[in-house]
């Protein structure tokens, strides 16, 4: 009897080593294979997990694309830069024909309040019509001033003053009104 169950983990041993033979897929080593599968099950999840890697998502807009604009003081005139980021922005909506733009407009806490609400329309206003001169219908976009009031960062020093000299695009599902 104890033959018999010598003989039957001898034979266990003999298989289970045999599945760890590495030649038995013509050369490729069954870690590639599982490599390779996880990559692609990956890339598939990924997409799903990260919103921001679907060329179609708002997530994508905003942090590929990016959503806002900077401008120099006491002006509502766009930088190079800010009409390379609105180009895109272009290219997205009308892509992505489903969704609705809001830009707010900003200003830094320089100034009055009407000054600075005053200012942050000239803003929304100048990326509203750059949108449209890009093709973008001007019914899927509106625009609202928000001055000082909304500060991206808050301290008395140009650091700051410059992150909130700025216009803002805010996508959303909607119907065109």
């Amino acid at each position: 009897m104890t033959h018999l169950i010598k003989a039957a983990v001898m034979v266990g041993v003999l298989t289970l080593s045999a599945c760890t033979n590495a030649d038995r897929f013509d050369g490729t080593d069954a870690a590639n294979l599982n490599d390779a599968a996880l990559n692609s099950t990956n890339g598939i999840n990924q997409a799903a997990l990260d919103p921001s890697a679907n060329p179609t998502s708002p997530q994508y807009f905003s942090q590929t694309i990016g959503d806002r604009v900077l401008f120099q003081v006491d002006t509502s005139t766009l930088t190079a830069e800010g009409q390379a980021t609105l180009r895109g922005q272009a290219g997205w909506l009308q892509t992505n024909s489903d969704y609705l733009a809001v830009i707010e407009g900003h200003a830094d806490e320089q100034g009055t309040r009407e000054y600075n609400l005053a200012l942050g329309a000239r803003r929304a206003n100048a990326v509203r019509e750059f949108l449209i001169a890009q093709g973008v219908a001007s019914s899927r976009i509106r625009v609202v001033s928000y001055g000082k009031e909304r500060p991206l960062a808050v301290c008395s020093d140009e650091s700051c003053y410059a992150q909130n000299r700025r216009a803002v695009t805010i996508i959303s599902i909607g119907q065109n009104s």
